[in-house]
């Protein structure tokens, strides 16, 4: 083999190796959503987002339906506004609840959503009333200790 087919089929390698890289790093980023595919917006606020973030899965019955689109904070409500960016084939009532949801015990964040039972159907920019924020493992701990120090029994105390 000369040297100038040897350089060919190790650039070639190098190439391949470089695509699979591409490959592998969209898949992971969740980057696999077709752009400019058709989306509707939909808002909800909530008072604690935990550790949610921004491209976030938007979940309904184990399915990705949508993405988190942006997040901030509403200075006159102090809370979370949430934007969703859910696929247009999906359609939801407008009494759906939107809850932050953890896969796993410390894995990632993301929103599930329970769809209601009304007629009629979220439309773009409209916002969701039914939320519940994350529940936050640092909290529940600490809820669950001054509990229990609270249920201590005082020593000293005489029955009678």
């Amino acid at each position: 083999m000369s040297r100038t087919t040897l350089d060919l089929w190790v650039g070639l390698f190098v190439a391949l190796g470089f695509a699979a890289l591409v490959f592998l790093a969209v898949k992971v980023g969740s980057y696999t959503d077709a752009p400019g595919g058709a989306t509707y917006t939909v808002e909800a606020a909530f008072d604690n987002i935990g550790g949610l973030k921004t491209r976030a899965p938007v979940k309904s019955a184990g399915v990705v339906v949508g993405r988190v689109g942006g997040i901030h904070f509403d200075s006159q409500s102090y809370r979370a506004i949430v934007r969703l960016d859910l696929q247009r084939r999906y359609e939801f009532p407008v009494d759906t609840s939107a809850s932050i949801l953890t896969s796993g015990l410390l894995g990632e964040q993301y929103i599930g959503l329970d769809p209601g039972a009304d007629s009629e159907i979220l439309e773009d920019g409209d916002k969701l009333q039914i939320t519940q924020s994350a529940v936050v493992l640092e909290k529940l701990i600490g809820q669950f200790l001054f509990n229990k120090a609270a249920e201590t029994p005082t020593h000293g105390a005489s029955a009678q």
